[in-house]
C-alpha cells in the first residue's frame, strides 16, 4: 500500500489508513489544498476534471468535486474522458484550473488527481510546493451556503478534441480513408473505448476492440509495454490487420505493434511520429533523459536540434517552449504537439502516425526498420522506507566517476556507445533503471553493472 504526495499531485492506493494510502480524508486534503492554490492564484472560480475508467473513478470523482464545490469552485465534469481531453477542455472553458483523476498506467488498486493550471498544463515544481504546504498546513477555507459552488456536466469534449485534431494542418484525413487501414485497439478496459473509435471513424480505418468494457478491471498490468501486449499481438497476427494500437487507461501514452505481431517499440512512437512532422515542418525536438538516442539521429537527419530534458511532462514541456521545439514528449509513448497543445496525447499521435504510412505506403515494420536501431532495457529497484536514494546516488558517482555524468535528474551515466539512468520514480515507490545500446547485449552487459553495484550499496 502507498501514498506518493508530489509536485505534480496526488497518487496513491485505494484502503487502509490515511496519511498511508489514497483515502477519503487524504483526496479531501489534497483536493481542499489544490483548491486553496488556485483561489490564491486566480479570480475564477472555475474548474474542470475528468476521469479514466478505474473501478474507483466514480467514487473519487464524487469525493473530488464536492470538495470543490464546498470550497466554493463550479466544477465542469467530463465524467469519462481521456487525459488530454481534460488539458484541452481548461482553457476551452476559461477555467481556473484542472484536474485529472487517473492513475495513468498503475494498476487496478490506484488513483490519483493530477493537477493542471489555467492553460490545461500540469503545474510547475514551485506551484506543486505551495500545495504540498497547503495539504501539510491545514490551510483551508471553506465557502460559506450562500458561496458553494454549482456542478456542471459536459460529456461533449472527446469530440471537441478529436475534431480539434481533424483541423490540424498537417493531418490529411481524405490520404488516411484511401489507405484503408485495418486496426486492432487494446483499450485496457477504460477510455481508450470512448475516445479511439470516433478517431478512426472519422480517419476512414475499420477496426476490432479488445478489452473494450469500462470496467477499470484491467485485462494485464496497463502499463504498454512489450509483455503486457501478447494479446494484442494475436490479434493483430491472427486478424491479418496492419496494426494494433495500445494506449494506457488515461489515452496520453501510445504504443504500435506491427502488422508481423512485433512490437513497434513504445520508444519509436515519438521517433516515428517526429520523422513525420521533422519532414513537414523545420524545427527542434525534445524528449526525456531517459528516451532513446533514436529521436536526436532523426531529428539531425531534418536539420533540427535536439534537447534532453529532466523526466517528467512538465520538464519536457517547459525545454520545448524554451527551444521552440516543434514536437516533443517521451519515450514512453508520449507524443505532444504544441500546435494542438502541450500534453501527451495519444489521439493526436495515432492520427499522425496513421498519416505518416498513407504518406509512405509501407508496412509498419518496415517503416521501424527505417529507423536507426536501438534497444532499450527498463528495469526498477524496488524502494524501502528506509532506502536513501540521494545516498545511492552520490555512491554510484564516485563509482563510475571516470564515467562521463549527467545529473540533471537521478544519474544518467554514458558508456561507449551506451547509457545508464538511475533516478527515483515520481509515480511508484522504486528508482527506475534505463539503459540503451545499439544492440541487447550491450545494453544488459551496462545495466547489470551498474545495478549489480547499486545493490550491493543498499545491502551494505
Amino acid at each position: 500500500m502507498a501514498l506518493i504526495k508530489s509536485i505534480s499531485g496526488i497518487r496513491g492506493t485505494i484502503g487502509g489508513s490515511a496519511g498511508s494510502n489514497l483515502t477519503a480524508q487524504d483526496l479531501v486534503e489534497c483536493t481542499a489544498g489544490f483548491a486553496e492554490w488556485v483561489k490564491s492564484n486566480s479570480n475564477i472560480k472555475k474548474i474542470v476534471i475528468g476521469r479514466d475508467g478505474r473501478m474507483t473513478g466514480a467514487m473519487v470523482s464524487g469525493i473530488v468535486s464536492n470538495t470543490l464545490l464546498m470550497m466554493g469552485f463550479d466544477v465542469i465534469d467530463l465524467g469519462l474522458s481521456t487525459t488530454p481531453t481534460v488539458e484541452i477542455a481548461v482553457p476551452y472553458e476559461n477555467a481556473a484550473a484542472g484536474i485529472i483523476l487517473t492513475a495513468s498506467h498503475n494498476p487496478k488498486e490506484w488513483n490519483a488527481l493530477k493537477f493542471l493550471n489555467s492553460k490545461g498544463e500540469f503545474i510547475s515544481q514551485n506551484d506543486g510546493e505551495e500545495i504540498l504546504k497547503n495539504i501539510s498546513e491545514g490551510n483551508i477555507e471553506y465557502a460559506t451556503v450562500d458561496n458553494l459552488g454549482k456542478y456542471i456536466e459536459n460529456k461533449n469534449y472527446i469530440n471537441k478534441h478529436i475534431k480539434k485534431i481533424l483541423k490540424l494542418d498537417l493531418i490529411d484525413v481524405q490520404k488516411i480513408a484511401q489507405a484503408k487501414f485495418d486496426i486492432v485497439v487494446d483499450c485496457i478496459n477504460s477510455t481508450g473505448s470512448l475516445a479511439i473509435p470516433p478517431l478512426l471513424d472519422a480517419l476512414g480505418c475499420t477496426y476490432t476492440l479488445i478489452n473494450a468494457e469500462i470496467t477499470g478491471n484491467f485485462a494485464h498490468n496497463p502499463e504498454p509495454l512489450p509483455a503486457h501486449l501478447t494479446e494484442l499481438s494475436e490479434a493483430v497476427s491472427n486478424r491479418d490487420s496492419d496494426m494494433g494500437i495500445s494506449v494506457d487507461p488515461d489515452v496520453d501514452r501510445l504504443a504500435f505493434v506491427c502488422e508481423n505481431g512485433e512490437m513497434f517499440g513504445e520508444e519509436y512512437t515519438l521517433v516515428a511520429v517526429a520523422d513525420y512532422i521533422l519532414g513537414k515542418t523545420k524545427g527542434n525536438t525534445v524528449s526525456n533523459l531517459s528516451s532513446t538516442a533514436a529521436l536526436k539521429d532523426v531529428t539531425l537527419h531534418h536539420g533540427g536540434s535536439y534537447e534532453a530534458a529532466a523526466v517528467g511532462e512538465v520538464n519536457v514541456v517547459n525545454k520545448m517552449k524554451e527551444t521552440n521545439a516543434v514536437i516533443g514528449g517521451e519515450g514512453n509513448g508520449g507524443v505532444i504537439y504544441p500546435k494542438l497543445h502541450y500534453g501527451r496525447d495519444a489521439l493526436v499521435g495515432i492520427a499522425f502516425m496513421l498519416n505518416l504510412l498513407a504518406d509512405r505506403k509501407m508496412k509498419l515494420s518496415e517503416l521501424k526498420d527505417s529507423y536507426p536501431q536501438y534497444t532499450i532495457i527498463k528495469n526498477k529497484i524496488q524502494l524501502t522506507p528506509s532506502t536513501n536514494v540521494e545516498e545511492l546516488l552520490e555512491k554510484l558517482k564516485i563509482e563510475f566517476k571516470h564515467n562521463e555524468l549527467n545529473t540533471i535528474d537521478g544519474l544518467k551515466i554514458h558508456f561507449d556507445g551506451a547509457w545508464v539512468h538511475l533516478r527515483k520514480s515520481n509515480t511508484e515507490p522504486i528508482i527506475r533503471v534505463y539503459a540503451e545500446a545499439k544492440d541487447e547485449i550491450t545494453a544488459s552487459k551496462f545495466i547489470d553493472q551498474v545495478q549489480t553495484k547499486a545493490e550491493k550499496i543498499l545491502n551494505s
